[in-house]
């Protein structure tokens, strides 16, 4: 009994670290292009659109005030950092694709249903955030009258995450996308250039406002200046919060929750990587392209949210309108409209991307047998998923019409983190495993060379180097590669260091005071966890590197990984406990459908793994 229960375990075991095989690839693939650095940042670059008409007002009036730049300096920081280790996990497989599909092949299924699960809700949310801001800026325009009308249809005494009113605009605007991706509506290069280059031009227009009409008195505000703007405003509940004034009212905890708000932002890494596996000296060109890319991201960021906070004072800036009102704000009404126009025209195109890209997503999880094979429908005539398209129209109109903007960006932030620390671990792991073949005909050679040894038996098997004293395997392994067991200690060791940087993250962000002043238990428990994660950490650095060739690696592991996963997590424990709540609902939820569903109905490897939505390279989801 004992002896079959094991073998149940182990079987199962293996079903959730099966990997999906890849299809050699074709001559006619194989690029033949040598790009430079330049190449690859003019390839790779994308203006934030969307992004900052969403981020910058709700960011800076409530969360970080002026302080919003330092927030974007440190969110480009950890950016730039986070962006090395998706480099490295993009250049082990030979293919362009999503980071579902990336995590398939490299960790395994359960770790990929996770990712993907995760994806589809911050494309949701990211869904529901651009119609949300389509919504009021279109409102704007004609005077408030949707939400005047609207406004009072629920109860005073809803949950603060809810909206005070169903977005029907909202609603509709999801309807209508929905429509036009039905009828086979997909991207198209030329309006990518175009929408790109008219939100250079309005942006370059904002910061320039900024130093004709801003005002250094802006980053300097008192208690006294927000009692005078309180006693000119007929509404004072528009008004936001003053904090302590000055330019970081919020304090240090605006800041960092302020850098951890923006983390859902695309930078056209896929695309960099992708493309920088063709250049002379990928080692050099990739992390140089990153690092360009997130500095003219920042510069926009910062530049635009420098702009605003100088024109209008924190506290008066519209949380979900900010730049059109602005202009209004500072007398030029004619720009307020002018920008307000290209902004519905922008938003417009990133939600038929990030709808497009959900769907996707949807349809290659189902065809590869995670989720309902009825959802990996193809309608034939035009060629879409549309089963994928409705059930994503379904979830993102719910969340637009149902939950406030502000805690849409902070759930949609919290996903973001959640997936570039899954990102992070998997290059800690996989960088100390043995050889592993990605392609479906390498392995189906292998399992023939194999197969006389297993039915022959000729010998024993015999242990792997260094089993007879575990502990010196852990700190003096006796191998130079890795090994299966190697592999095996970093893997038990990576997991212990998660859970030690979770409960570090949470004494650092709870009890901060505590920890910093003296207090002898909470400054004894910080000391201990830093301890230990020194030792795992050493312990990890002992484990021999696996050598094989890569188009990028990641420097000084494992420390840099170690670092990464606590800022991502650090930074995730800034959320608030409702948006943890629901996070965790959405993944007990996921969870409930792989065990399910998912792991009964994926193929055991002997499938074509070549569907036609899997092996998208995903548009970017602004």
């Amino acid at each position: 009994m004992s002896g079959m229960l094991g073998q149940r375990v182990g079987q199962f075991g293996e079903k959730l670290v099966r990997k999906r095989p890849l299809e050699p690839r074709e001559e006619s693939e194989i690029p033949t292009l040598h790009p430079n650095i330049l190449n690859l940042v003019l390839f790779g670059v994308n203006t934030p659109k969307a992004r900052i008409y969403i981020l910058a007002g709700a960011m800076a009036v409530s969360v970080a005030g002026p302080a919003i730049i330092i927030s974007f300096l440190v969110f480009g920081l950890f950016s730039l950092l986070s962006g090395f280790f998706f480099g490295e996990l993009v250049a082990r497989v030979p293919r362009s694709g999503s980071v579902y599909l990336y995590s398939y092949v490299t960790m395994g299924q359960l770790h990929a249903f996770i990712t993907g699960w995760n994806l589809i809700l911050h494309l949701g949310i990211a869904t529901a955030c651009v119609t949300r801001a389509w919504s009021y800026t279109f409102d704007s325009l004609i005077g408030n009258h949707i939400s005047q009308v609207l406004e009072g249809t629920f109860s005073e005494h809803v949950p603060s995450f809810l909206s005070p009113y169903p977005d029907i605009v909202a609603l509709v605007l999801v309807l209508v996308m929905t429509g036009l991706l039905i009828l086979g509506v997909h991207d198209s290069a030329l309006v990518s250039k175009v929408s790109e280059g008219v939100n250079v031009l309005v942006l370059s227009f904002m910061i320039l406002s900024g130093f004709i009409k801003g005002d250094l008195h802006n980053w300097q505000l008192t208690e006294q200046d927000y009692k005078l703007a309180a006693s000119g405003s007929n509404d004072t509940s528009s008004l936001g919060p003053l904090g302590s004034g000055g330019f970081v009212p919020f304090g240090f905890e605006g800041i960092l929750r302020g850098a951890a708000m923006p983390f859902y932002s695309y930078f056209g890494l896929n695309a960099i990587i992708t493309t920088g596996r063709e250049t002379p000296n990928p080692q050099r060109s990739i992390p140089w392209s990153i690092g360009i890319i997130i500095s003219i991201c920042f510069l926009a960021y910062s530049g635009v949210s420098a702009a605003l906070t100088l024109m209008v004072p924190y506290y008066q800036i519209h949380p979900y309108n900010p730049l059109p009102q602005a202009f209004h704000h500072v007398g030029w009404a004619p720009a307020g409209y002018f920008v307000a126009v290209v902004i519905l025209c922008a938003l417009f195109y990133s939600l038929l991307l990030v709808m497009l890209t959900m769907s996707q997503l949807i349809c290659a999880m189902a065809e590869d047998g995670l989720l309902f094979q009825g959802l990996g429908q193809i309608y034939a005539r035009r060629g879409t998923p549309l089963v994928a398209v409705l059930v994503s129209a379904i979830l993102s109109g719910i969340l637009a019409v149902l939950f406030e903007i502000f805690h849409l960006v902070e759930l949609l932030s919290v996903g973001a983190l959640f997936v570039y620390f899954l990102v992070t671990f998997s290059v800690l792991v996989l960088r100390y495993q043995p050889d592993q073949s990605f392609s479906k005909k390498e392995k189906v050679e292998e399992e023939i060379e194999m197969e006389p040894i297993v039915e022959g038996n000729p010998s024993p098997s015999v242990p792997e180097a260094g089993t007879s004293n575990p502990l010196k395997s852990l700190c003096n392994p006796i191998s130079t590669t890795p090994t299966l067991k190697s592999g095996q200690i970093v893997y038990g060791c990576a997991f212990l260091l998660v859970l030690l940087l979770t409960i570090l993250s949470l004494l650092l962000a709870l009890w901060p005071s505590r920890v910093f002043s003296g207090d002898p238990g909470f400054t004894a428990g910080a000391v201990l966890l830093l301890l230990l994660i020194a030792g795992i950490t050493a312990i990890i650095w002992r484990q021999p590197q696996n050598p094989s060739p890569l188009p990028f690696r990641v420097p000084a592991l494992p420390v840099l990984p170690v670092l990464s996963i606590f800022v991502n997590v650090y930074l995730m424990m800034q959320m608030s406990s409702v948006t943890w709540a629901q996070c965790g609902i959405w993944n007990a939820l996921g969870l409930a459908t792989y065990f399910g569903y998912g792991i009964r109905h994926s193929p055991e490897g002997k499938r074509d793994p070549q569907p036609p939505a899997s092996s998208l390279q995903l548009p970017d989801p602004s």
